[in-house]
């Protein structure tokens, strides 16, 4: 079984400018097939392959002009053209938008090193050793396992930060779950992340003081990266602030990257949880994220939810486990069901928090009513 492991890794200075290089050089490769890529297909009608590109740029273009193209590892430029090569195939099939530049702000490029020769890519309790780069080391230690495989690495970078994440081949070994025969159901929402049938309630993260301390935090370094832009328009040429903005920038994304890790790790926290409780299916709602987000009142409290990622590490850790995962449509209507005697109600709003049946007058939370109904769900569809 295949496994990826991601941690930081602390770096010299030269491996520190040996990857920025490297990362810098595969950013640029990729902006230039996406233009020249652009341009060939408005002359010619057709699809540049990223082989084609990748023998006219060794050939002809990093000989004749931009040589600093073979310092580094050729093949991270090479799956740098292939990824690019890959955005254009799933834009033509309708899979995923047009192919954007790659900007340095963002730090969205990757550097891959595969592994060439036998001495590559080997793991020791406190380093690796990467091609081209040497020895490196990790700042966790005995994370990455020493005995498995090591088919390839990815370094990142991110806040001032760099990762490695390598992908393993394993031993699958199978984890013996004593399952309950009793299933749950889970309601996702944004009063409160999850509520579970077996009476376990996950508050909204995004609520409690230390994510609203350091999201505004957040506004305030905001302001003050936007005033050094205001400040500087009018200076002459010559006169450069590069160097504290870029300071102020890297606090910005420090500060994006700390909220991004804590609502993953939350994620994850309620995920373990779930799974721990050894049940014999978990049932889950398809709800139309894209389209909530559409809501311009409540799109960003939906997106800092990380729905999608939520399903995603559900998913795994349910296949891991052997528990079953059930997904109902989005059109079942969960929430306007009586979970005690099944009647539909026909006008519910949004606003009404606690659930009255017409029928049978039970009251009960909206949220808790909803995962009851999921839970006993006939209608499904099995992820897991």
């Amino acid at each position: 079984m295949k496994k990826a492991f991601k941690t930081e890794i602390i770096l010299s200075t030269t491996q520190r400018q040996k990857i920025n290089q490297t990362i810098g050089t595969c950013r640029y490769v990729y902006n230039l097939y996406v233009s020249t890529a652009q341009k060939y297909y408005k002359e010619t009608g057709k699809h540049l392959s990223g082989y084609d590109f990748s023998k006219w740029l060794n050939n002809i273009y990093s000989i004749k002009q931009d040589t600093w193209i073979k310092e580094v590892s050729s093949k991270a430029v090479k799956q740098a053209i292939m990824n690019g090569d890959r955005a254009f195939k799933n834009f033509f099939k309708g899979i995923a938008k047009f192919p954007q530049y790659k900007k340095k702000k963002n730090q969205h490029v990757k550097a891959y090193f595969p592994k060439n020769n036998k001495t590559d890519l080997l793991v020791e309790r406190h380093r690796i050793k990467v091609p081209t780069i040497g020895w490196v080391r990790l700042k966790e230690y005995g994370y990455i396992p020493t005995n498995a495989t090591v088919n390839s690495c990815t370094i990142s970078q991110q806040a001032n930060r760099y990762y490695i994440s390598v992908l393993c081949e394993v031993d699958s070994a199978p984890i013996e779950c004593m399952a309950k025969q009793d299933g749950i159901g889970i309601d996702i929402g944004l009063k409160e992340f999850a509520v579970c049938s077996h009476h376990e309630v996950f508050p909204n993260i995004n609520k409690t003081a230390k994510i609203k301390k350091l999201e505004k935090r957040l506004k305030l370094q905001q302001r003050r990266l936007s005033r050094s832009y205001e400040q500087n328009k009018k200076r002459k040429v010559g006169e450069s602030c590069y160097k504290n903005r870029q300071k102020q920038l890297i606090r910005l994304q420090k500060l994006h990257a700390r909220l991004k890790n804590i609502r993953q790790e939350y994620v994850r926290f309620v995920v373990n949880k779930l799974v721990k409780a050894k049940p014999a299916y978990i049932t889950i709602e398809d709800l139309n994220v894209q389209s909530m987000l559409k809501n311009r009142h409540l799109s960003k409290a939906i997106a800092q939810q990380n729905i999608y990622a939520f399903k995603l590490w559900l998913l795994a850790k349910c296949r891991e486990h052997g528990i079953e995962l059930r997904q109902v449509s989005r059109f079942y209507p969960s929430s306007k069901l009586c979970s005690c005697c099944g009647a539909k109600k026909k006008k519910l709003s949004l606003s009404e928090r606690v659930f009255v049946c017409d029928n049978c007058q039970v009251e009960r939370d909206r949220d808790f009513n909803a995962c009851l109904n999921l839970k006993c769900a006939t209608a499904y569809e099995v992820l897991a």
